[in-house]
């Protein structure tokens, strides 16, 4: 049977209670961490843990119940939106801040000229090409839920920082 992300991360979890209970080594629990991520059935990440005392095979999870609050909006939904939003900040953020600049000598040279001429808008041709482009990647990451696997990426890489923080301050006091 498939597992869930929820799956994964109560995988994760246990992991991370054996490594700082001292039951696995940091390379031991990386390893796991990766191998757990990557898993695809219960049986995969009931393997990680049949060697660990006290740790019940990986918890089948149901569908998470959706709250809402006054908006109506699901709580769930709220942290996709978010990462949708830092997702689309990422990708446009570039083109967002050479609109700015350019923009913004487009502007004062109009000034030292001492006209507007909205038809002398050069910077159009660096911005409209490159925000064809931007567009395009915009409209496929969407679509293939680029923003959720970049929000999970960040999230796996900050829980191994923090793991690697913490065996390594173990290992200091020691």
């Amino acid at each position: 049977m498939r597992a869930a992300d929820a799956d994964r991360e109560a995988t994760a979890e246990r992991l991370r209670t054996a490594l700082a209970e001292g039951r696995l080594d940091l390379d031991e629990y990386d390893d796991r961490l990766q191998r757990a991520y990557g898993s695809k059935t219960y049986g995969e990440l009931d393997e990680l843990l049949t060697d660990l005392p006290g740790t019940a095979p990986a918890e089948r999870s149901l569908p998470a119940p959706r709250a809402t609050g006054e908006s109506g909006v699901a709580a769930r939904g709220q942290s996709s939106a978010s990462a949708r939003n830092a997702w689309l900040l990422e990708v446009w953020g570039p083109w967002l801040k050479v609109a700015l600049i350019l923009t913004s000598i487009w502007f004062v040279s109009q000034l030292a000229e001492g006209e507007f001429e909205v038809d002398d808008y050069w910077p159009i041709w660096v911005l409209g090409p490159w925000g064809a482009v931007v567009l395009y990647q915009t409209i496929q990451g969407l679509a293939t839920g680029a923003p959720e696997k970049d929000a999970e990426r960040r999230r796996r890489k900050r829980v191994e920082r923090e793991a690697r923080r913490r065996a390594k301050r173990e290992l200091s006091e020691t």
